[in-house]
């Protein structure tokens, strides 16, 4: 069986990473548009990219409206910044935020309609040169081609995709991660985490993907816990920014499974961000995916040293999703309930959820079926 295998054009990784892209940053245009978010710039984060323009001769201009998980008003606001500014490339700074907003304005300055009109469509034309600098090791998006924009009016997240909006270049400079809060280290490593463990048990997995899923599991395993408590370690920090490169990177080509599926409706109704969502929805899922790839998940058993001799495919599964749990229980992951989700609007919003998660395709990447029956008696079980 043959595979297709996608991943940026150029990466750069590890300390000094941004310094190394500057001559290739620089051949992509004359004048770019920074999306980022306030907090990016009262950081001061964003003055590392800007003076490295201006070393540079490139000149540029700033949008920093992506407060909170993308919408299409602010792709749509992106847009006309970047028409009135006459530029030609787009550089994003930030979580998956700013780098999925990029990907969705290169995209409709090239292709007709609005964002609005891609959901479940391909993106066909291909987009001005994108350059993602992701500051939390988590979503992955800059090796994917994918981009989650919520529609406002009809309170979705849609999924988005095509290879062209995968980013020209990714600069993944651990340096930029050194300010996440611990919160922001738990929801974005655990994010990470779960594109490794997906993108490894889902159907659409492939020989490439895997190497690129197990090393992300073990690299997480290894350092998530030292980057949370000690935010300070360049090495745990560069570690957990490589795995949540190898996990998009992974992912974008095998997919996501129950999870994903799952987590963004949470998002759109209950505006949980991502990476959260996805955390408190991990082990509840892959209690529920281990009878249809118990092989997988002894595999997963192995790398983290988890498994012990004697242990069956069913038995070591089960203890490496014991020890995902334990994790999560150690990053103090919130429930619903404690983040201050509306319980009764929640139960009512179960059908809803349901059918959204499905529509999305993902949980049938999941290796076993999955009924809309199954989602609502997980989601039912987020409040024990």
């Amino acid at each position: 069986m043959s595979n297709l295998f996608l991943m940026p054009r150029y990466i750069f990784t590890g300390e000094g990473a941004l310094d190394k892209a500057g001559d290739k940053i620089k051949s992509l245009g004359s004048k770019a548009l920074i999306i980022t978010d306030d907090v990016m710039v009262k950081l001061g984060s964003i003055n590392n990219v800007t003076n490295l323009l201006e070393k540079n001769n490139v000149k540029f201009s700033v949008y920093h409206e992506v407060n909170g998980e993308p919408t299409d008003i602010m792709v749509d606001n992106g847009i006309k910044k970047y028409k009135e500014e006459n530029c030609d490339f787009l550089i994003a700074l930030g979580g998956g935020s700013p780098i999925d907003t990029m990907k969705a304005i290169g995209a409709m300055i090239t292709n007709p309609g609005s964002i609005n009109d891609y959901l479940g469509k391909v993106i066909e034309k291909e987009t001005p040169p994108l350059v993602a600098i992701p500051t939390t090791a988590g979503t992955g998006s800059e090796a994917t081609q994918f981009t989650i924009i919520t529609d406002t009016k009809k309170n979705i997240k849609m999924l988005l995709k095509g290879p062209y909006l995968i980013p020209t270049v990714a600069v993944v400079d651990p340096i930029f991660t050194m300010t996440s809060p611990k919160s922001v280290t738990s929801a974005t490593g655990l994010d990470a985490l779960t594109h490794a463990i997906e993108s490894y048990t889902s159907k659409l997995a492939q020989p490439m993907s895997e190497i690129f899923s197990i090393s992300a599991v073990k690299k997480i395993f290894n350092n998530l816990h030292e980057a949370y408590n000690n935010g300070s370690n360049v090495e745990a920090r560069t570690e957990m920014s490589i795995a949540a490169l190898q996990a998009g990177i992974a992912f974008n080509n095998s997919s996501v499974t129950i999870v994903h599926g799952m987590s963004r409706p949470i998002g759109a109704i209950f505006h949980v961000p991502h990476g959260l969502s996805n955390a408190m929805l991990l082990t509840d899922c892959l209690k529920f995916a281990l009878s249809g790839a118990p092989d997988k998940f002894c595999d997963l058993a192995k790398i983290v040293g988890i498994y012990k001799d004697g242990m069956s495919d069913m038995e070591a599964g089960q203890a490496f999703i014991d020890g995902v749990g334990k994790l999560c229980s150690d990053l103090h992951v919130q429930t619903l309930e404690e983040f201050g989700a509306d319980r009764t609007k929640f139960f009512n919003s179960l059908d809803k959820m349901a059918g959204d998660a499905l529509d999305s395709g993902s949980p049938q990447n999941t290796r076993r079926e999955v009924k809309k029956e199954d989602i609502i008696n997980i989601y039912k079980g987020l409040w024990k």
